[in-house]
């Protein structure tokens, strides 16, 4: 993800003392979701201990290491102050550069600005831009031409030198940096640091971090004039002296990242190997010799020919790889599902785009040949989408390289490399392409680590689905990791040891023979129902997007279906389906469930899933406009095509239907004369009508709502995000979206006791969940205490859930669940 947003920059911004001025910026943090708000004070922690004026007028206000555990993404904040503040004595900082650092990510900017500041005239523009974007460009995540391979420096004879690679963890930032430059000021030589071609001053200390040194890069320390040896071991003295404090560090913010997990990682290591960081992607441990994968690069001659001839060329090239990842969706789905098969589909799409296509034949109509002409349009779409600011939209780039990369090769007759693994491995490598991810080996492929990419990626995803333990966002350290030692990964804590010890191999392993031997008791397991141990049961079900994956849960132990999702029927083609093709489908799932509980959610379109053939209007917030039930209500074409073919399929077994997005009791009385009038239409038996309580409106008046509807199924993952005003799928802001947090836990609350209420007079009052809350363990047993009926979850959860739940009475989670709800925020929940 980004690191700077226009939401991290203040222009023109005023600040009366360095503390306010630093509150703002630590504030622009936390409003982006970058940081936690307690990672403010850590900020004015730092100040009391270090000076973090670089000079020029700038100030790098960054927290304590210990403190590391209330970072959320790493991101930069810019406070603009043209008047300035007083940020010591006789030092006023312009420019705010606030930073939240996870590992070492921050040192490329650190790099960038002391570059600048070399530039009076550079620091001068940004401390009066008037547009946010000038400050993202000169310090945003995209290289700038200024950081191109630098000239080799003359010949510089030195009297004395010495080599040593940096073994800090966070690489050279500006405290350790900063004891160099104080060293090397108590003698009177030259002393120099070279970093491959480029050079620093080491009494210097903008100098030093405009290098840019990372974890693992290979320095050389040259002095010379009199007394240069005894100047060189000194400051080398200093140098290896901090790797201990370094480490120490680096290593005591590891313990303190955990600790704020909810569950403790059931593996560290006690030789003190050198450890990367990064997001995790996908859990689970894995040991394995590290290989890097260098990503191919199609190098391509501009080779002119007949412009015909290249135009057809380009088009033949575009329908083979839009065949190839047809095929390759259609194995997918089988393989893996629906959800995952959409990203090759979403690939032909890219492929599809006019705009592309055009620049590609504009350049061959230009004289140039069709390969080069693809590659040029190609590498201009790609960097316009790295620069959009979602960060979602901006991951699409690795997936049109992905398929660009593909009409390349069929223009060159180049056949991509398959990576060739033969013993466990962990995979390093910049980002894995989806294509790449799926063709990987799982006899061989341990885990996965990614200096790029986010969790988000539809690489990470495709690890998940796969049972790669997986890291994402390691950084560029990752990519200098020496290959061929033995690595453990935690794709849990997003962490990666390097060249660990055969003491930690051995206990890693035995580690990973419990995990996996747990896994196989659970699965023994998986067919028992989940009956706490004072005799109350809960009943488990799936959320399925068709019937293979219905039959798969209830192989994994689920007891029904609580959430077919029916909008994959719409997502994966280009025309709306037929009645008689949901029908055959809906009968399907009737036939696979064999009079098990079966629920189906009519259409829920629009928000996150647009389907471009019903031609929607384009909303400015989609997730408060036109979609799920409201939709529905409007298109009465999509409403009764869909009603008559589930009326028609509950004639071969029982199911119920249920209405998402619903706001209104007139909606519900509007639904149930629709369902009514359809049923009639095709002769079909009764069915139950339900909702899904995702608006909080609906759950404070759950009551209300109950005694028009038979069941209610709450979707805690849009009733989390409507609750607490966050966009779950925002990359910077969804780790705000907890479900656990009490005030959803209380509408939860509200709902059962109203449909509870309700269910007296009418006798019913079942109340299910199907959101991502009823997959943990902690939130299954909360929601299991507030007296829910039905959790439904993802496949693979239910075994986990169902074990949690056997193994305590419905008494004590009944306490657990009154203690959650008095509590003040989700972290003191999951503390519980």
């Amino acid at each position: 993800m980004k690191t700077i947003t226009k939401s991290c920059i203040r222009l023109d911004a005023r600040a009366s003392t360095k503390e306010e001025a630093i509150r703002q910026a630590g504030l622009l943090l936390a409003d982006a979701g970058y940081i936690k708000p307690a990672y403010i004070e850590s900020l004015l922690k730092r100040e009391q201990v270090a000076n973090t004026f670089l000079g020029s007028g700038v100030a790098i206000p960054h927290g304590m290491i210990d403190d590391r555990h209330l970072i959320q993404q790493t991101g930069i904040a810019i406070l603009q102050l043209p008047e300035g503040v007083e940020w010591n004595q006789g030092q006023k900082a312009h420019l705010v550069v606030a930073i939240a650092a996870q590992s070492d990510e921050h040192i490329s900017l650190l790099r960038r600005l002391t570059r600048l500041m070399q530039q009076p005239s550079a620091i001068d523009a940004l401390v009066h831009a008037d547009n946010p974007l000038v400050l993202m460009t000169a310090l945003g995540d995209t290289p700038t031409p200024a950081e191109a391979q630098p000239q080799a420096a003359p010949p510089w004879p030195a009297d004395a030198e010495a080599t040593w690679t940096v073994d800090y963890p966070n690489g050279l930032h500006a405290r350790p940096a900063s004891k160099w430059v104080d060293t090397a000021k108590r003698f009177t030589n030259e002393i120099r640091i070279y970093k491959d071609a480029e050079f620093a001053d080491a009494k210097t200390l903008t100098d030093l971090l405009a290098l840019g040194v990372t974890s693992g890069t290979a320095l050389r320390l040259a002095a010379r004039g009199p007394d240069a040896q005894r100047a060189l071991n000194t400051l080398l003295e200093t140098v290896r002296g901090l790797s201990a404090i370094e480490q120490a560090d680096a290593e005591r913010a590891r313990k303190n990242a955990l600790a704020a997990r909810k569950t403790a990682p059931e593996w560290t290591p006690s030789g003190g190997p050198r450890t990367l960081y990064g997001l995790g992607a996908s859990p689970g441990l894995a040991i394995g010799k590290l290989v890097r994968h260098i990503s191919q690069r199609i190098e391509v001659t501009d080779q002119p020919g007949d412009v015909i001839a290249e135009g057809e060329a380009l088009e033949q090239a575009l329908l083979a790889v839009r065949a190839e990842r047809e095929e390759l969706e259609g194995r997918t789905r089988q393989r893996l599902s629906a959800a995952e098969a959409a990203i090759f589909a979403a690939q032909r799409e890219l492929l599809a785009d006019p705009v592309l296509t055009r620049d590609a034949l504009t350049h061959i109509m230009q004289g140039h040949g069709a390969a080069w002409s693809w590659q040029r349009a190609l590498q201009a779409r790609i960097e316009k989408l790295q620069k959009i600011d979602d960060p979602l939209l901006a991951a699409r780039a690795v997936d049109l390289r992905d398929v660009g990369e593909r009409v390349l090769g069929q223009l060159l007759g180049i056949e991509r490399k398959q990576i060739t693994l033969t013993e466990p491995t962990i995979l390093a490598a910049e980002d894995l392409t989806p294509s790449d991810t799926l063709h990987l080996d799982t006899r061989h492929v341990a885990g996965l680590a990614t200096s790029a990419g986010g969790p988000t990626s539809h690489t990470a995803i495709l690890a998940r689905t796969l049972g790669f333990p997986a890291i994402v966002a390691a950084g560029p350290a990752l990519l200098a990791a020496p290959d061929g030692g033995m690595a453990v990964l935690d794709g849990g804590a997003g962490v990666l040891y390097l060249d660990v010890s055969e003491a930690d191999q051995k206990s890693v392993a035995e580690v990973i023979a419990r995990q996996t031997a747990a896994r196989e008791s659970l699965r023994a397991a998986r067919h028992l129902p989940a009956t706490t141990t004072d005799g109350h049961t809960v009943e488990i079900a799936a959320n399925v997007a068709n019937p293979k994956q219905a039959a798969a849960a209830l192989e994994a132990g689920a007891e029904g279906i609580g959430l077919m999702r029916t909008e994959f029927l719409y997502l994966e083609r280009d025309t709306a389906p037929t009645e008689d093709e949901q029908y055959q489908v809906y009968r399907e799932m009737v036939e696979v469930m064999a009079g098990k509980r079966l629920i189906i959610r009519a259409l829920d379109i629009g928000g996150d899933k647009q389907v471009p053939y019903l031609h929607l209007p384009r909303e400015e917030n989609p997730f408060l406009g036109l979609r799920g039930a409201r939709l529905l209500l409007q298109r009465q074409d999509l409403l009764y095509g869909q009603l008559r073919a589930l009326y028609r399929a509950a004639q071969h077994g029982p199911l119920w239907i249920m209405f998402p997005m619903v706001t209104h009791i007139s909606e519900i009385e509007a639904l149930r004369g629709h369902c009514e009038l359809a049923r009639e239409q095709v002769k079909g038996p009764d069915v139950k009508l339900g909702i899904m309580v995702e608006i909080p409106a609906v759950a404070v008046m759950a009551d209300r709502f109950a005694p028009l509807v038979d069941f209610f199924s709450i979707g805690t993952n849009d009733l989390t995000q409507y609750a607490l005003a966050v966009d779950r799928q925002h990359p910077e802001l969804a780790a705000q979206a907890d479900s656990l947090h009490p005030a959803v836990l209380n509408l939860i609350d509200a709902t059962v006791r109203g449909a509870q209420e309700a269910g007296r007079v009418t006798g019913g009052g079942w109340v299910g969940v199907c959101g991502g809350l009823a997959g943990d363990p902690l939130g299954a047993r909360i929601l299991t205490g507030l007296g829910v009926d039905e959790l439904s979850m993802s496949a693979q959860d239910v075994a986990p859930v169902k074990a949690a739940l056997r193994g305590e009475s419905r008494t004590a989670m009944q306490e657990l669940a009154r203690r959650a709800l008095r509590a003040r925020t989700a972290e003191e929940v999951r503390a519980l």
